[in-house]
């Protein structure tokens, strides 16, 4: 056994003297507005390992973490059909402007849980929404998957506990700009209040606002209970999906071995994206507990009334957002495919 894992950590040695000794037949830019602290940059370092090693260096991956090569979602689309960006993760508030529909994501209690949202992101509604940003796109920005970046969002506020939709009532919530967080915020009883990230901990602080809808990992990470966010319920109401867009003209021209690793390599990438919120949230709920925050985790019933409180939302979207009926409908058909196929499993594996 000692000496088979030492042959393996010679022959992964090889490859990579091999792959740099060699020029690469492919140089990827790969953009992440994120930093190292972040799921996107976990996944772009499983996704450069797997792909240089893949290839025997014929694909090299040069990332850049952070805002030098383009600043926001407009910028970066617009740098991969330019091909000044080669690979680059949005949220879809980042590419909403361009691809209104990949809001569905931001659509609450839509998923039940991890399980449910990594099966239906490993299955035909990605098919679909890569076919549509194909199109959207002129065929130039190629949808390679969707991972995680943050776990769920969550409601967290300074002033109390978040129980029922009656709860929301008075509160100003954070949200970005675009329409259908407002919406969803209005519909339970708060009032939506655009502020911008880096603007948040002092709105927060001051009382410009008194909550906000984020992962834990990102409320931590901003250190928002220094400013006064005392309560969080774990609502999980929407899952952080990260969109993995690409050149797909790129893609298309690389012989048909190399495109097999690039959809292996994404395929790994997106694995490191769902597990790396799960790891990190173990710490920063500790972390938020440690220092008086309160975590509330909703019953079924509560979260059931929370979900009629928000039907507001759905409505808008489908009415109001282009492709959003129809990405709507295949989101709550696969996830209730997915749930199906769960419960199936738990009638055999609780036996």
């Amino acid at each position: 056994m000692k000496l088979k894992w030492i042959q393996a950590a010679l022959l992964g040695a090889s490859v990579a003297i091999s792959g740099a000794a060699l020029a690469a037949d492919y140089t990827l830019r790969a953009v992440a507005n994120s930093n190292e602290n972040d799921e996107d940059y976990d996944g772009l370092v499983v996704f450069k390992d797997y792909v240089e090693a893949a290839s025997n260096g014929r694909i090299a991956v040069e990332l850049f973490i952070g805002t030098q090569l383009c600043a926001n979602g407009t910028e970066c689309l617009q740098a991969i059909e330019d091909g000044s960006v080669d690979i680059y993760v949005s949220t879809s508030g980042g590419v909403a402007s361009t691809f209104p529909y990949v809001q569905v994501f931001d659509l609450p209690y839509v998923m039940a849980n991890d399980r449910v949202a990594e099966e239906v992101l490993s299955g035909p509604f990605v098919q679909e929404m890569r076919n549509q940003i194909l199109a959207d796109s002129n065929n130039q920005v190629r949808l390679m998957t969707i991972g995680n970046t943050g776990g769920w969002r969550n409601f967290a506020n300074t002033k109390r506990t978040l129980k029922t939709p009656a709860d929301f009532k008075g509160l100003k919530m954070r949200t970005v700009v675009a329409d259908l967080p407002q919406e969803l915020v209005k519909a339970l009883g708060a009032s939506p209040t655009p502020i911008p990230w880096p603007e948040l901990f002092s709105s927060l602080q001051s009382g410009v606002v008194d909550g906000t809808k984020n992962g834990i990992t990102d409320i931590m990470g901003m250190k928002f209970p220094q400013a006064g966010l005392k309560y969080v319920t774990l609502d999980g109401h929407a899952y952080m999906g990260a969109l993995w867009m690409m050149n797909n003209e790129i893609f298309t021209k690389m012989p048909e071995d190399l495109r097999r690793v690039m959809v292996d390599g994404f395929a790994a990438l997106q694995q490191a994206t769902f597990a790396s919120p799960k790891r990190k949230s173990i710490q920063a709920y500790k972390e938020f507990r440690e220092i008086g925050g309160e975590l509330y985790v909703p019953t079924p019933a509560e979260k059931a009334a929370f979900a009629k409180a928000a039907a507001p939302a759905y409505d808008w979207f489908k009415a109001n957002v282009r492709e959003g009926d129809r990405f709507f409908a295949l989101l709550q058909a696969e996830s209730k495919k997915a749930e199906s196929g769960f419960a199936a499993q738990y009638a055999v594996d609780l036996k």
